[in-house]
């Protein structure tokens, strides 16, 4: 769906314009599909980022993102130019119909927790309190995760 590598700076850039300072970046990863597999291999990044928005907002401005870059919902877990994920917000527990916090499905995801554990290995889940690098260690996922760069 494009240029994966366009579509993660692009992103990356409207963060900033749209009030989400990105402090650090983790490596691109290639990751193969998982759930619907008969697609190409999406690529994956995870940021640390502060911001004044409260979570609501900050869902706003993901969305409004996946929309600058064409994101469409046609399938789920199918193809798509861009895909960003709340994982967190520090150690906020937030369940609500349009908002997860923590991201609900993250521990079971080697995509998500592989690039996190670059950047934040000793962040501790608040539900589950384990850090991020032990989630990873646990993690059943069997999916093939390549470091780019």
């Amino acid at each position: 769906m494009g240029d994966r590598g366009e579509n993660i700076k692009s992103a990356l850039i409207l963060l900033e314009k749209l009030g989400i300072n990105v402090l650090r970046s983790s490596s691109i990863y290639e990751t193969e599909p998982v759930g619907f597999k008969d697609q190409d291999w999406f690529y994956n990044i995870v940021v640390k980022a502060k911001t004044e928005l409260d979570p609501a907002d900050v869902l706003k401005v993901i969305v409004a993102i996946e929309s600058a870059l064409k994101r469409d919902r046609l399938v789920k877990w199918g193809p798509r130019t861009i895909d960003i994920d709340l994982l967190f917000y520090g150690d906020l527990v937030l369940d609500k119909p349009e908002l997860r916090i923590p991201h609900f499905y993250l521990q079971e995801r080697r995509f998500v927790l592989a690039p996190f554990a670059e950047i934040a290995p000793d962040f501790v889940h608040p539900l589950l309190k384990k850090t991020i690098i032990e989630l990873l260690n646990e993690c059943i996922d069997t999916s093939i995760v390549s470091h780019l760069e």
